[in-house]
């Protein structure tokens, strides 16, 4: 069974704050588990904060996309039309943002069981994908 990695659990493995330290530790375990799935939109969003000059402890270019490169070995979901009128119907359907249905809908197109996602409601059920907050509690 593949899972679906939202942006935030990218983020929460480089995390340096103190206060995220257990985040960290969940995301680097979700992102040690080779059933993962990503999207070239996750990648991208990754990328533009991690490397944010406001961020604290903001990576360089090149760790970055070190990074991005070894995160390849998951399967990567292309941006494509399908995904982008999926998006657009779980938008009207659910009331998401643009950017959060298009997270869910790479993870349809994925056939994906799980989306692990700190920004959606946790125990949702989207189109066959259940969202799980992996940093609750």
């Amino acid at each position: 069974m593949s899972h679906f990695l939202d942006t935030n659990v990218l983020l929460y493995s480089i995390s340096t704050a103190p206060k995220e330290r257990l985040k960290r530790e969940r995301a680097i375990a979700l992102l040690d588990d080779d059933a993962g799935v990503l999207s070239v939109q996750v990648l991208q969003e990754f990328y533009v904060q991690a490397t944010r000059p406001s961020r604290s402890g903001a990576l360089t270019h090149e760790q970055s996309e070190a990074l991005i490169d070894a995160w390849l070995r998951f399967r990567v979901q292309n941006l494509t039309l399908a995904v982008l009128q999926k998006a657009l119907s779980i938008r009207k359907a659910f009331g998401f943002s643009y950017w959060d249905s298009a997270i869910v809908a790479a993870a349809v197109a994925c056939e994906c069981d799980m989306l692990y996602s700190e920004d959606l409601s946790h125990g949702q059920l989207v189109e066959g994908v259940t969202i799980i907050n992996p940093f609750r509690g």
